[in-house]
Parts: structure tokens; C-alpha cells; sequence
């Protein structure tokens, strides 16, 4: 048997241990994808803060819980007449039967970045806050000290609890946090993961007592290859918590390493900067409280042609497959016609499943080339949802071959060895064009609804909400 039919076989077999339907061969299971809308509404607007950042900005985490029949999510409101950086604050809501309502606000602290959040089924809920130190106008940032908000559903307009995260000695954290927060729900626990520079992330995990028992660095991996050898900074990463086994997957965001194509972008921007999203790279360790996180994985690079990598979501699977969807750009178009004029542009939604540090299986799911459908796939999402089944959710703009314009949501289920189902368009009134879900990430449950937050096509400075079911 060849490698590469080791390879699909081992991955379908995961596919079919992990709950999935059964293979295409077999009958349809039940629950066929028939997505149905039945909320669609605006949770709040902003102004622009200008500080870098924004209400999406911390893509690899959410900012929306589901907890039973009651919705919360986390936003960011700017302070009025206060300068950048940090002219931001958290505000906290709550959706029931009754509809909206703002709980909480910060009431003294100033951030620049979104406040993701997780929740658990028995009632808790946890905000993760980065307040700067500073108390005048920071133009170029500041010092900061994380924090996390303790709120109890049970009675959400009680004011939350404080805690201080434990940290390995004393970070040096500032405004740009990139920050991760992750929980398992089952065991109710969660980690936080936040940035120092370009050289590493502090990481530190809860247990069940409310104890801080492991916490640490994580650092980058090497970039050797480059004109100048660095450490490759790994940022908006998706990151999953489960028996104490971490998953982390994120991209590379470091000024452009390759000096001509740095000195080409300096003629078009004007600017000595331009930064490098190109590389998708995985860590894990199976128990944060006892194994250091294994060497890195490089799940994909479009580093050859000056492309660009997205993170899109990660599900950890019973038997600790880490499940990974992203998004690719093959070609910088500025840079084609100098340095690839012979290279095609394509861009691709992709999924692979890694296994014991191993990459089991990878392959496009969607794909616009030129030439071709130019329907281009952007931001997506896992939803798992009963038996765990495996959907992604993802918004789909540009043309199609008859050359319309496309603007959508869609959704398809992965199946046995990476096969899918057709695609489904979701018939929101108006599309999600960047958007959370409430994620098993975050400690939601799985669920055949769909919920999410974020912004649609045409809606400019509104956050939305949106509640789906897939049959």
C-alpha cells in the first residue's frame, strides 16, 4: 500500500471514530443540512478607535458564550475623548427571552484590544481584560497587567469578581497582548496565553480549586531560512484546552523577512514595514501541568510566493485528533508581476487533522483560481454539532462562473477521510462577512445551533448577532 493510501486510510478511520456520519457508501444519516434562520439582529454599534485594533480583532478566541438558553457576549466600546492606544473598554451583555441587555461595563480600566470570554454549564462566566498601568495619553502603548472578571449568571447584575492571573516570575506585558483564552467545560478549567514581544507568549493555567498550577512560556519557532535569522512571532492563534492537553495553532506575523521584497513593498507603501502572515504553525502538549509543548508543526506556507495564511477555528476530537480549517491567498498581487509573473493566484479553504504530532490528512475543501470560479472563501468556522459531527461555517464573496456576484454564508459537513457534503448557502438577510461562534473552545456545548457574532455586509461600525439551525 502506498503512503499516501496509509495516509487517507488512517485518516478516515479517525473520521469514523470520532462520531462522524458514516462513510458516503453508507446511508444518509439523519439530520440532513437544511440551515434555517430564526434571529438576526443588531447587538450594538462602535466608533472606530483607531488604536490598530477593533471588535474582531481577537480572532482565535470569541467573544460569545452560550450557556443553556441565554447568550452572552463580550464587546468593545471606545472612550470618548480619550487618545490611542489604549481608548478601549469591555462592555458585557446578555442575550434571553427578553432580548438584549448591557450588564457591565469596565468601569476605570482602558484597553486597546477586545475582552474574549468563556462560560461553563453550571453558571460561570469569565472575562479576559488587559487594562493598561498608564494613566494619561499613551500614543505609542504601555505597560499592562492582565486580569480576568468572574461573573455569575446566575445573578448577572451582581458586580464580578477580580482575579490576577499567576504568572511564571514577572512579564513585561504591554498593550498589543494577542492573547488566547481557552476552556474545557467538562472539567472546568481554562488557560490564557498572552504575547511578550516577538520572542514568546506567557502561558498560565486554572485548575477546578482555583489554583494556578502550571504556567510558563511558550516560544516561537525558528525562522533560519530567513534573511536574517528570527524567532517567527505566532499570533491569532486558535487554541483548545482538553484533559489538560493544549492545542495551539496560530500565524506567522513578523515584519517581511526577505529584505528585496521588504525594499519593493517601501516603494509602494512608503512605509519600512509590512508584515508577513504566510505561515500556519501547530503545537501541543499532552498535559500542560507535566510535558513541555512539543516542536513545532508547520501545517501550511504560502512563503514561496509572498501569499497569505489565515487561521480559521481547531476541534479536538475524542481521541485527540486536533481538527484545523484555515484560509489561503497564494500570490502578494502586488509582487506578481515582478517576482512570480508566471505563478497563478488561488485562493483556498483548507482543513487537515493532526494526530500524535503527525499531520494525518490535508486537502482544499474550496477553491478559487484564475481561470476558474472566483468564488473566494474568507473567514470560517467549526460548528461540532451532535455525535459530533463536524460543519464549517464560512462567508464565500466575489464571482461565480456564470459571473454574478456572490456574497454568502455557507455550510458544508466534513465527512469520513476528509470528504464533505454539498455546500448550503445560510439565507441571512444580510451575510457575516468576520464572525464567533460560541465554540467548544470556549466551553459552549455542542449543538445543531448555530450562534453567531460579528459583522455583516453593509452594517458598517454594528456588531450583529445571529442564531441558525442546521436542520
Amino acid at each position: 500500500m502506498r503512503r499516501s493510501d496509509r495516509s487517507l486510510l488512517v485518516s478516515a478511520l479517525i473520521l469514523v471514530s470520532n462520531g462522524s456520519p458514516n462513510p458516503p457508501c453508507e446511508a444518509t444519516p439523519p439530520g440532513r443540512l437544511q440551515p434555517k434562520v430564526e434571529l438576526e439582529e443588531t447587538v450594538y454599534k462602535y466608533t472606530p478607535a483607531t488604536n490598530g485594533a477593533g471588535p474582531m480583532w481577537c480572532s482565535g478566541s470569541t467573544c460569545l458564550v452560550r450557556i443553556g438558553d441565554t447568550i452572552f457576549a463580550s464587546g468593545l466600546e471606545t472612550v470618548e475623548n480619550a487618545p490611542p492606544l489604549n481608548n478601549c473598554r469591555w462592555v458585557l451583555f446578555k442575550r434571553d427571552a427578553n432580548g438584549w441587555t448591557r450588564l457591565h461595563t469596565d468601569k476605570i480600566g482602558r484597553t486597546r484590544e477586545p475582552s474574549p470570554i468563556i462560560g461553563f454549564a453550571d453558571g460561570q462566566l469569565f472575562l479576559s481584560a488587559n487594562p493598561t498601568l498608564g494613566l494619561g495619553a499613551e500614543p505609542n502603548g504601555g505597560p499592562a497587567r492582565p486580569r480576568i472578571f468572574q461573573f455569575s449568571t446566575a445573578s448577572p447584575a451582581t458586580e464580578p469578581q477580580t482575579i490576577l492571573p499567576v504568572w511564571d516570575g514577572d512579564p513585561e506585558f504591554r498593550e498589543h497582548s494577542y492573547r488566547s483564552f481557552a476552556a474545557d467545560a467538562a472539567s472546568q478549567e481554562f488557560i490564557l496565553f498572552q504575547n511578550i514581544g516577538y520572542t514568546h507568549a506567557e502561558w498560565t493555567f486554572r485548575a477546578l480549586s482555583g489554583t494556578w498550577p502550571a504556567r510558563g512560556k511558550i516560544k516561537w519557532p525558528w525562522g533560519g531560512e530567513y534573511d536574517k535569522p528570527q524567532p517567527i512571532r505566532v499570533c491569532y492563534p486558535n487554541v483548545a484546552l482538553k484533559n489538560r492537553a493544549v492545542y495551539f495553532c496560530g500565524v506567522s506575523d513578523v515584519v517581511e523577512p526577505y529584505q528585496e521584497w521588504r525594499e519593493f513593498k517601501k516603494e509602494i507603501t512608503g512605509q519600512e514595514w509590512d508584515y508577513d502572515f504566510r505561515r500556519l504553525f501547530f503545537t501541543w502538549t499532552p498535559d500542560i501541568t507535566q510535558t513541555a509543548f512539543a516542536e513545532w508543526i508547520e501545517i501550511a506556507s504560502r512563503d514561496k510566493t509572498a501569499g497569505w495564511v489565515s487561521p480559521g477555528d481547531l476541534w479536538v476530537a475524542p481521541d485527540g485528533a486536533a481538527h484545523i480549517i484555515w484560509t489561503e491567498r497564494a500570490i502578494d498581487e502586488r509582487l506578481k508581476a515582478r517576482f512570480f509573473p508566471s505563478a497563478k493566484q488561488s485562493h483556498s479553504l483548507n482543513y487537515a487533522v493532526v494526530l500524535d504530532g503527525k499531520i494525518s490528512l490535508s486537502r482544499a475543501l474550496l477553491v478559487a483560481e484564475e481561470g476558474g470560479s472566483q468564488e473566494i472563501p474568507s473567514r470560517c468556522r467549526f460548528q461540532i454539532g451532535p455525535d459530533n459531527r463536524v460543519f464549517v461555517i464560512y462567508y464565500v464573496s466575489g464571482k461565480n462562473r456564470s459571473g454574478e456576484q456572490v456574497s454568502e454564508n455557507r455550510v458544508l459537513e466534513i465527512l469520513a477521510g476528509g470528504q464533505t457534503t454539498p455546500e448550503f448557502r445560510i439565507p441571512l438577510s444580510k451575510p457575516f462577512t468576520d464572525f464567533f461562534t460560541a465554540t467548544i473552545r470556549a466551553g459552549s456545548s455542542s449543538s445543531a445551533t448555530v450562534d453567531l457574532l460579528g459583522q455583516q455586509a453593509g452594517n458598517p461600525m454594528t456588531i450583529s448577532y445571529a442564531k441558525i439551525q442546521l436542520w
